[in-house]
């Protein structure tokens, strides 16, 4: 009878955990979460944003990338996100693919700007930066001779025996 009991209380528990579980994990994820603002961004390149990356003001999250398009008659990425609710941007919000860290995960960054009339729903953002790749970084670097070295070659010893602590003698 003991068993059975302990048993009982057991599965209740792993039953109640499960759920607090699933109620932290929806809080979380901002699903359902209605009144925010959906917006668009375009960008040249949005490789390494996807679905559910972070959008960041002053680096705390405010909301989620929702999708992402390419426009077919201007070849340029659409970035859809929505932004929580209570947050109201300038019209004039500039917004960049910005790397988490050096092991990749990017997220989208937004600067407010000063405009005094606000964003709605459905509006795009204009001011945009794209991504910058570090594969790029790196190889414009040692492409271009790194760290501005001088090609010049090494300007000529001084006359006269070229000892800067004097000749022995």
């Amino acid at each position: 009878m003991s068993r059975n009991l302990v048993e009982t209380v057991l599965g209740a528990v792993v039953i109640v955990v499960a759920i607090a579980f699933l109620a932290w994990a929806y809080g979380r994820s901002n699903v359902g979460m209605g009144g925010g603002l959906d917006l668009v961004a375009t960008f040249d390149k949005a490789d390494g944003i996807a679905e559910g990356s972070d959008v960041r003001i002053s680096g705390i999250p405010v909301g989620q990338v929702t999708g992402y398009r390419l426009d077919p008659k201007t070849y340029r990425a659409d970035v859809s996100f929505s932004v929580n609710e209570g947050i109201d941007l300038p019209a004039d919000t500039s917004a960049s693919i910005v790397s988490a860290s050096l092991l990749g995960g990017k997220y989208l960054a937004l600067q407010p700007g000063a405009d005094d009339v606000m964003l709605k729903s459905g509006d795009r953002i204009t001011f945009t930066q794209s991504a910058v790749s570090l594969e790029e970084l790196i190889g414009k670097y040692i492409f271009s001779g790194g760290g501005g070295a001088s090609t010049a070659p090494a300007p000529a010893p001084a006359k006269g025996g070229g000892n800067p602590f004097g000749d022995p003698q």
